[in-house]
């Protein structure tokens, strides 16, 4: 007998796709950084998709193993990032720096520049698949690239332009965002109905 698998890829794609709507509501500026970001990064962001890669392994899945489970340790160490410095104020009773401060912005930039860099040959890796998750790679690729230019113009004294790309930056990374939700809803309910309800548009082999 062969056990049936459950496709781990729609709770991955949540995990993502509505942990970077929410953060990039917030690049956009609609709000500040706030502790539901990062419990989103934390639990959905990261574990989520943690677990989802553990499941694409047990299927076989390299390239799902692989995304995912980098995806979610990214938002954990974002999540790091922006929370040690707080964390270490109130240990060592200092004044704590504000979360954009507690890294160098030079820093920040190769953070963002290398997450980009893994993002666009990971693109590659779905030219075989489907258009929407060749649409979620790109979008995410371009988004780690604005932050970079954001992060390396604040480096710079530049910072009305680290402003501007940053705005930029958030309403492209909802896009992103909201396409990897369409695609993980749209894998659930085309599976529940046996059929197509809602178009992926897979790759011709």
């Amino acid at each position: 007998m062969s056990e049936k698998l459950a496709n781990p890829a729609p709770l991955g794609l949540l995990g993502f796709g509505m942990t970077t709507v929410l953060l990039n509501l917030h690049n956009a500026g609609f709000y500040g950084l706030n502790s539901m970001i990062l419990a989103m990064g934390l639990a959905y962001g990261g574990l989520a998709q943690v677990i989802a890669g553990v499941m694409e392994y047990k299927k076989g899945n390299t390239f799902g193993t692989v995304a995912f489970s980098s995806y979610g340790l990214f938002w954990w160490s974002l999540v790091i990032l922006l929370v040690f410095p707080q964390a270490s104020s109130l240990v060592w009773n200092t004044v704590p720096p504000s979360p954009l401060q507690s890294t160098p912005y030079e820093a920040m930039a190769a953070y963002f520049f290398m997450w980009g860099l893994f993002t666009f040959v990971m693109f590659f890796g779905t030219l075989k698949t489907n258009r929407a998750l060749q649409f979620v790679f790109m979008s995410l690729a371009i988004l780690f690239f604005l932050l970079t230019i954001r992060d390396y113009a604040f480096a710079s004294g530049l910072t009305d332009v680290g402003s501007n790309v940053g705005k930029l930056a958030g309403f492209e990374g909802i896009i992103c965002g909201l396409s990897a939700v369409y695609l993980a809803l749209a894998e659930v309910l085309n599976e529940v109905h046996g059929r197509t309800v809602v178009p992926i548009c897979p790759v011709q082999k």
